[in-house]
Order: structure tokens, then sequence, then C-alpha cells
């Protein structure tokens, strides 16, 4: 059985770590400006300590029993508040992101027992729409968790 466990404050640097495991496997990730790791593990930080005025966040890891200090796997995802509307009465949605397994860890069923728990937070929560931008690694189990297309997704992004 998979034991998975909500996030603390100091799996944080762990988080960052898989986060660039997840954007070294993506074939089409975005080009480095900057160092980003310091201000993620701060947000990281934040978030699982409670702190309000960042965002909300449910991350859900799988340590790595092999490697004491290490995670094998996590999910992470935030809660926003947006104005309500049909299908959304209180106006609470999620997005999925940085859901990621270390290499020599994939294929335990890692990253489905991990944003299987992040999807239950965010039930618990009582978000009714979730979002993410999946990658062809993870397209199938999200597809199996009930994600579909929804629409013509639209970007801008502004280069720094």
């Amino acid at each position: 059985m998979i034991s998975v466990r909500p996030a603390l404050p100091d799996d944080a640097p762990e988080l960052v770590r898989l986060r660039e495991v997840m954007f070294a496997s993506m074939t089409h990730a975005p080009a480095a400006s900057g160092d980003w790791r310091p201000l993620t593990e701060k947000l990281l930080r934040a978030g699982l300590d409670g702190d309000t005025g960042g965002p909300v966040l449910g991350v859900f890891v799988v340590d790595d029993d092999e490697r004491p200090g290490r995670l094998a796997a996590c999910a992470v995802g935030t809660l926003e508040q947006r104005l309500p509307g049909p299908g959304h009465p209180d106006g609470l949605f999620g997005f999925v992101f940085n859901i990621c397994t270390d290499p020599d860890r994939r294929r335990r069923g890692y990253a489905r027992a991990c944003t299987e728990a992040l999807l239950a937070w965010f039930d618990e929560k009582g978000a009714t729409r979730l979002d993410l931008h999946a990658s062809s690694l993870g397209q199938g189990l999200y597809r199996e968790l009930g994600f579909t297309e929804y629409s013509t997704p639209l970007s801008r992004t502004t280069p720094r």
C-alpha cells in the first residue's frame, strides 16, 4: 500500500527538486530566465505553513523509503477564489500542477496516489472546477481520473 501524506514546510526543498525533475522531463520546457528556485521554496514554505498571504496550496507526497529525507513523488495544486457563476456557486476553482515522480520511482502508482489525495482535498474544499496543463507523460492518468478537454486554452506569457 502506498502511503501518501500532506506535505510539510520542511518538504519545500524536495518539492523544488521534484519541480526541476518535472521541467527536465517536459519536451517543451520553458527557457530558464533567472533563478526561480528560492522564490518557489519560499512560497511553498509559506503555503504549507498556513500563511494566508500566499496561494492556498494542496500538496501531497510519497516519501522515498529507500532514500531517507527524499520524496519519491508529489502532487501540488492551488485553490483560487473567483467570482461565482452558474455551475460554480461558490466560485472555488482549482489548478493542478507539479505532479512528478522521480524517474527511477515511476510506474509504482505514486503519482496516481498523490493526485487522488489532491483531488480529494479539492473536493473537501468545494472546488467545482479543476484545470491542469498535462504533459504527454501524464495525460493517460488524468483522463483516467476524469479530466477531459474543456476549451481551447489560450495563454499569454510576458517575457522577463
